[in-house]
C-alpha cells in the first residue's frame, strides 16, 4: 500500500472517532459516516491538526443537502475535505433539520 494511501487510511481511522457536537435537539441517527481525507495541502504545509465546526442540513429522507463551515482552525485548509465527506453522510429518515458537527483532524505520521 502506498505511503499516501496508508496515511489517508490512518487519518480516516482517527477521524472515525469524530467528535460530534450536535445541538440540543434530538440527534438523528447516523446510518452512513464517511470520514474526511486529510488534505495533502495540509501535510505539505506541515499542519498536523485541525478542527472544523460545520452546520449540516438534513432532509426528511436523511440525506445531507448542505454543509456550511461555521469555524475552522486553521482557516480554509480542511473545508473542502469536510464538505465532501459530510455530503456523503446519511441519517435515519425523519424531520428535515439542521445540526452542528465538529470534526477533528490529526495526522499521526
Amino acid at each position: 500500500m502506498p505511503a499516501t494511501s496508508r496515511l489517508l487510511r490512518t487519518v480516516a481511522a482517527a477521524t472515525l472517532g469524530l467528535m460530534l457536537a450536535f445541538s440540543a435537539q434530538a440527534v438523528p441517527k447516523v446510518v452512513k459516516k464517511v470520514p474526511p481525507e486529510f488534505p495533502a495541502e495540509a501535510a505539505k504545509k506541515g499542519v498536523s491538526t485541525g478542527v472544523v465546526k460545520a452546520k449540516i442540513s438534513i432532509d426528511a429522507d436523511g440525506k445531507v443537502t448542505d454543509v456550511e463551515i461555521l469555524e475552522a482552525e486553521p482557516k480554509r485548509l480542511f473545508d473542502r475535505a469536510v464538505k465532501d465527506a459530510l455530503m456523503e453522510w446519511r441519517f435515519e429518515p425523519g424531520e428535515k433539520t439542521t445540526h452542528e458537527v465538529k470534526l477533528v483532524f490529526k495526522n499521526e505520521d
